[in-house]
C-alpha cells in the first residue's frame, strides 16, 4: 500500500510508539486527543478512536485499534471514526487489527482496557448535546452482565426492570445496593461487586455504605427492607422479557463477499479456503456474530476505506442486532478469522517485511517526529530464571509397573529414557512449606508406565489434600524449574523397569541400556554448576555439535571433545560431569579439528555434524483462558489483560505460555473436575486454540489455589492473602469491599523474599551462583591431604567476593519416630577464627536454626572458650588453615553428651548394606564419633553446625551422608 502524508491525519504522528492507551474523540469529523485523566469516560453522543499498544516478549510493538460509537452518535460522525481508524492503521505500518465497538455491545478485549467497567454519560459534541454538568446525586439503576468483564447498562429506575436472571446495582445518595437475581451465578455476582466498588470510588469519593441483597431474602432483613422501600415495597418480580439488547445475532455459515468500487458481491464457493483471497482486493466475511473485513497487502488506502464503509452498510440494516466488525490486514489474520476457513496454511508467502512501517517512519521522521517506536525493536535477551527456591529437599522414585521405587540420593539425578519417574520437591514458601510433585516421562517409555506414573503422582497430590502443585514433564522438554531443582541431571539410554525390558523382548529390539564398560557419548549442556545436564546420544560423529562439549568413553578410555564455539564455562561443566560419569580416570582432551584417530574410531569414523545450538521452545506472552470441560469436550474463553482477580475459586483456568501451560484449580472446584485437571491440560495442548503449534509434550503444571508456586505467580501482581481467603468468589470480594482492603493473613511470614536458585533479581555473575547439590566424587581426590567435604567447602572460597544468596532449606521431618529432636540445641561459642571464616556465609533466621537430633538422655554441654587466632591474617587460605589447626576445640564431644548413639561411618553412608534403623536419616553425621566426624568432614561438630544449612547439606552429600 502506497503511503502519502496527505493520507495521514497529522494528529496521528508519533502514535503507538510506546505501550499503553491513546484515545481521540471525533469532533467536527476530526480526531482530537483527550487527556489521560478522561480515559474510560465516554459520552453517548460521541464517537472515539482508541489505540492499544502492547510490547511482546521479543520487544516488538503490537497494535489494536477500536472505534467506539455511542448510542446517540450521528451516522456521519460514526463514519468519520471508521475512516480515521483506517488512517491510523496506515500510520502504524498497516498491521493493526481494527474493531468496531457499539455501546452496550463492546468486545471483551475492549472492556478489559477499562476495568472494571465503563458507564457512558449522557451528552456529546457533534450530536448537539452538551456534556452533562455536575449536579445533585440522582438515584440510578444499572444492570450488570458478564463473568470475566462486565457490561453495565443504565435501566429505568423501576421494579419492572428487575428480574431473577441478572445482577442489578442501585446507586442511591447514601448507599449502594447490589441485587443478585436467584438465577445468577456466583461469578457474575463477584464481578458485579467490582462495579459497586467503581461507583463508590467514582461518584461517592469512596464514602458510602454497601449492601448485598439476595433475591428471595426475607423482608425481616433490614437492608432488604430498605432496598425494596425504594421500589414502593416488595412485590413478585416479573419474568424477564427479551429486549433488543438481549437478542443476539444467530450464527450462520460464513458468507464471503468481494468488495469492488464500494459494492460487496458474493463469492460463489462450496468451501472456504485461503486461495480465495486475492492480495489485490478486499473481502467481507459475514459470520452473523462477527463481520470480518480482510484487506489485501496490495490494496490502496481508499480501497480499504471503501471496504470498511461497505461493512458498515451491511450491519446497519440489522435493526437492533449489533454484530461486531473486525478489520484485519493480510498476513496478520486473527485466530478467530483463520478458524472460519476449512484450510489455512501455516505460513503464507506474502511480503510482510518492515518496508511499509519503514516508509511511514521515514515520512514522519522528515516531519521531526521521533519514530523509534515504529521500527522493530531488537529482541530482549534474558537468561531464563527458575523462580523457585533451590535449597529444598528432593525425593525421586522410578516407576516399575504399578509401583514406585525410591532411589538413593546418588542415583536420583540419573534417568533412563525407557523409564518414568516421580519426584517430590519440598521447598520454603512465603509462609509455609511448598511442594512440587511431578512425573518425568522418558522418550521410549511404555504407555502403561506413563499412565501409572501420572496416576501415582496424582494420588500423592491427593494425599496431601491438593496442597501441592503437580507437573508432567517429557524428556527433552524439561523447563528451567526442573533443571534448577535437580541441578545435575543425566539422561541415559535404555531402561531398568520390568515393563521396558518386557517390551524390547517382545518387539525384538536390541537392548541399548547404558553400560559403564561400553561405548557411550554424552552431550554436556547447561548454564553452570547449578544447571548442567549430560544427555547420552548415539555414539556416532553426526551426534556432535560445534556448540557443545562431549564426553566419550569405552570402558577405561575417556575422551572429552570441545566444539569450536564452546566457552571456558562449557569446558568447566565437562570436568564436573567427569566426576559423576567417569571418576578417577584421566580423560584425553580433543579440540574440534585436532581429533585423534582413536577418537574417530570409537565413533565409527568422521562424518558431517551440525554447528548451530539446539534452540529450546521460547516462552511467549501469556494468555489466560477460563475452561468448561464436560464429557471429554473442552471449551475455553480467553480473558484479556488478566489479573489475579480473574481467577475465580469456583473455576478452572489455563495460563498458556507456549513453552509450558498451567492449569489453575480453584478451592471450590468439585473433586471430579479437580482430578481431571491434568487431562484438561492435555486436551488444551491437543486442540491448540490459538493455532500456535503447541507441542503435545509441553510441560503441564497443575496449580491448586492457595499453593501457587512463584514460577506461576510471577505472571500476576500477586497477593497471597487473596488466595488464602475462605468462601466463594462473591463472599471474598464482598469482604474486601466492606473492609476496604484484603484481610491480612493471621499466619506470620517465615522468610524474606528469596533469591531463587541462589540468584539475585538481576542476572548474576556466574561466580555468584551456588549449587544445592554440587557433586564431588569421594574417590577422586583433587587436593592432597584434604577430605572431599573440605574440598567442597573450600571451593566456595575461590572467589572471595562471591556471596551465596540462597536461603537455608526447611527443617526436614524425620522419617523414623525413634529419633527425637529437642526444642533447641546448645552450641559452643565461635572462636575468632571461626567467626572470620563464617562471616562470608548468609546466616539463617533464628527460627530456622539447625537442630541436632539427640537421644532422650542428652544432657547439656557446658560451652568452653576457644583461644583467639591471629586477626591480622584475613586471607582465604589462612581462614581454612586456622580451621584445620584448631586444637583447643573439644574433641570427644560424644563422651560428654551422655546417651548419644554412635555408629561407624561405613554403616551411616546412604549406600550402606547394613544401615542402622533407629536414626534420623536426615542427620546421619550426628551419629559419628567426634574423631571420625573430624576426619571425614574436616572440622568439629560445633563448627559444622554453625554453617548455613545449605552448606551443611553440600558437605554431607560429598561424603555420602545426604
Amino acid at each position: 500500500m502506497a503511503v502519502s502524508m496527505r493520507d495521514l491525519d497529522p494528529v496521528f504522528q508519533g502514535a503507538g510508539q510506546k505501550a499503553g492507551l491513546e484515545i481521540w474523540r471525533i469532533e467536527n469529523f476530526n480526531p482530537v486527543p483527550i487527556p489521560k485523566s478522561s480515559y474510560g469516560k465516554f459520552f453517548t453522543g460521541d464517537s472515539y478512536v482508541i489505540l492499544k499498544t502492547t510490547t511482546s516478549k521479543g520487544g516488538a510493538l503490537r497494535h489494536d485499534i477500536h472505534y467506539w460509537l455511542g448510542k446517540d452518535t450521528s451516522q456521519d460522525e460514526a463514519g468519520a471514526a471508521a475512516i480515521k481508524t483506517v488512517e491510523l492503521d496506515a500510520a502504524l505500518g498497516g498491521r493493526a487489527v481494527q474493531y468496531r465497538e457499539v455501546q452496550s455491545h463492546e468486545t471483551e478485549k475492549f472492556l478489559s482496557y477499562f476495568r472494571p467497567c465503563i458507564i457512558p454519560q449522557e451528552g456529546g459534541v457533534a450530536s448537539g448535546f452538551k456534556h452533562a454538568e455536575a449536579e445533585e446525586h440522582k438515584t440510578r439503576l444499572f444492570v450488570c452482565r458478564g463473568t470475566h468483564v462486565v457490561h453495565v447498562k443504565e435501566v429505568p429506575f423501576a421494579r419492572s426492570s428487575l428480574n431473577h436472571d441478572d445482577i442489578f446495582v442501585l446507586d442511591t445518595e447514601s448507599k449502594i445496593f447490589q441485587f443478585s437475581g436467584s438465577n445468577s451465578s456466583i461469578q457474575e455476582r463477584a464481578k458485579a461487586l467490582e462495579v459497586v466498588q467503581y461507583i463508590k470510588d467514582t461518584y461517592h469519593e469512596g464514602k458510602c455504605e454497601i449492601a448485598a441483597i439476595e433475591d428471595g431474602k426475607l423482608m425481616a432483613d433490614p437492608e432488604t427492607g430498605e432496598f425494596w422501600g425504594f421500589f414502593g415495597g416488595f412485590a413478585p418480580l416479573p419474568r424477564k422479557t427479551a429486549t433488543g439488547d438481549d437478542k443476539s445475532v444467530a450464527s450462520h455459515p460464513p458468507k464471503l463477499l468481494c468488495v469492488e468500487k464500494g459494492q460487496a458481491e458474493p463469492v460463489e464457493t462450496d468451501s472456504l479456503t485461503r486461495e480465495l483471497l486475492d492480495t489485490n482486493k478486499c473481502y467481507i466475511l459475514d459470520c452473523g456474530l462477527e463481520v470480518f473485513v480482510w484487506m489485501g497487502r496490495s490494496t490502496s488506502l481508499d480501497e480499504r476505506k471503501s471496504a470498511s464503509g461497505a461493512a458498515d452498510e451491511l450491519v446497519t440494516g440489522t435493526a437492533n442486532l449489533k454484530p461486531q466488525i473486525i478489520r484485519i490486514i493480510e498476513g496478520f489474520e486473527t485466530v478467530m478469522f483463520r478458524s472460519k476457513f476449512e484450510s489455512w496454511p501455516q505460513t503464507i508467502d506474502v511480503t510482510v517485511s518492515e518496508d511499509g512501517r519503514g516508509k511511514v517512519a521515514a515520512l514522519l521522521k522528515r516531519q521531526g517526529v521521533n519514530v523509534k517506536g515504529l521500527l522493530k525493536a531488537d529482541p530482549i535477551k534474558e537468561e531464563p530464571q527458575p523462580y523457585i527456591d533451590c535449597t529444598g529437599h528432593l525425593q525421586v522414585w522410578r516407576v516399575n509397573d504399578q509401583k514406585k521405587v525410591l532411589l538413593p540420593a546418588s542415583d536420583q539425578s540419573k534417568f533412563y529414557s525407557g523409564d518414568c519417574y516421580i519426584f517430590q520437591y519440598t521447598y520454603p514458601g512465603e509462609d509455609k512449606e511448598d511442594c512440587l510433585i511431578g512425573t518425568w516421562v522418558g522418550k521410549i517409555s511404555v504407555e502403561e508406565e506413563r499412565a501409572s506414573a501420572n496416576s501415582l503422582a496424582s494420588k500423592l497430590v491427593e494425599s496431601m489434600k491438593f496442597q501441592a502443585s503437580q507437573a508432567r514433564i517429557y524428556e527433552g522438554k524439561e523447563p528451567i524449574q526442573f533443571h534448577s531443582i535437580f541441578q545435575t541431571f543425566i539422561v541415559l539410554k535404555g531402561g531398568l523397569s520390568d515393563a521396558y525390558k518386557t517390551y524390547i523382548v517382545e518387539k525384538e529390539i536390541p537392548d541399548e541400556t547404558y553400560s559403564d564398560d561400553g561405548v557411550a557419548l554424552f552431550r554436556i549442556q547447561g548454564s553452570g554448576p547449578d544447571n548442567m545436564q549430560a544427555i547420552q546420544v548415539e555414539p556416532v560423529a553426526s551426534s556432535l555439535n560445534s556448540c557443545y562439549c562431549y564426553i566419550l568413553h569405552n570402558g577405561p578410555a575417556v575422551f572429552t571433545w570441545s566444539g569450536s564455539s564452546t566457552t571456558a564455562d562449557d569446558q568447566e561443566l565437562v570436568e564436573r560431569m567427569l566426576d559423576l560419569i567417569k571418576p578417577n580416570l584421566q580423560s584425553k582432551p580433543q579440540r574440534e579439528g585436532t581429533e585423534s584417530e582413536q577418537f574417530w574410531g570409537l565413533l565409527g569414523g568422521k562424518s558431517e555434524y551440525p554447528s548451530q545450538k539446539i534452540v529450546r521452545e521460547a516462552e511467549s506472552d501469556p494468555h489466560l483462558f477460563s475452561c468448561n470441560f464436560s464429557e471429554g469436550n473442552l471449551k475455553v474463553t480467553e480473558i484479556y489483560n488478566f489479573s489475579q482477580d480473574d481467577l475465580m475459586t469456583e473455576d478452572i483456568f489455563i495460563l498458556d505460555c507456549h513453552s509450558e501451560i498451567f492449569v489453575w484449580v480453584g478451592q471450590q472446584v468439585d473433586l471430579k473436575s479437580r482430578t481431571q485437571a491434568l487431562t484438561i491440560g492435555e486436551k488444551f495442548l491437543e486442540l491448540d486454540f490459538l493455532l500456535e503449534k503447541l507441542s503435545r509434550m509441553a510441560p503441564i503444571y497443575v496449580v491448586n489455589e492457595g499453593s501457587e508456586p512463584p514460577f506461576f505467580t510471577r505472571f500476576f501482581k500477586w497477593e497471597s492473602a487473596k488466595s488464602a481467603m475462605l468462601g466463594n468468589s462473591f463472599q471474598r470480594k464482598l469482604t474486601i469491599l466492606k473492609n476496604g482492603s484484603t484481610p491480612l493473613s493471621d499466619k506470620p511470614k517465615r522468610r524474606n523474599p528469596v533469591s531463587y536458585g541462589g540468584r539475585s533479581s538481576s542476572v548474576p555473575d556466574k561466580s555468584q551462583r551456588s549449587s544445592r547439590s554440587i557433586s564431588v566424587s569421594p574417590d577422586r581426590v583433587r587436593v592432597r591431604g584434604r577430605s572431599p567435604a573440605f574440598n567442597a567447602l573450600a571451593a566456595t572460597f575461590e572467589n572471595p567476593n562471591a556471596r551465596n544468596l540462597s536461603t537455608p532449606p526447611p527443617l526436614i521431618r524425620k522419617l523414623y519416630p525413634k529419633s527425637v529432636t529437642p526444642d533447641s540445641a546448645i552450641f559452643a561459642p565461635k572462636s575468632t577464627a571461626i567467626a572470620s571464616l563464617t562471616s562470608n556465609f548468609e546466616q539463617p533466621p533464628p527460627a530456622r536454626e539447625s537442630i541436632i537430633p539427640r537421644s532422650l538422655k542428652v544432657s547439656p554441654v557446658t560451652p568452653k572458650s576457644n583461644p583467639e587466632t591471629n586477626d591480622k591474617d584475613n586471607s582465604v587460605s589462612s581462614k581454612m588453615e586456622s580451621l584445620t589447626i584448631q586444637e583447643d576445640v573439644k574433641e570427644d564431644e560424644d563422651e560428654d553428651e551422655e546417651g548419644l548413639l554412635i555408629y561407624p561411618y561405613e554403616r551411616l553412608k546412604i549406600i550402606s548394606t547394613d544401615p542402622p534403623t533407629d536414626i534420623d536419616v536426615t542427620r546421619r553425621e550426628t551419629y559419628l564419633s567426634s574423631a571420625e566426624f573430624k576426619e571425614k568432614i574436616g572440622m568439629t561438630k560445633d563448627v559444622f553446625y554453625k554453617l548455613p544449612k545449605w552448606k551443611q547439606n553440600k558437605i554431607k552429600m560429598a561424603i555420602q551422608l545426604f
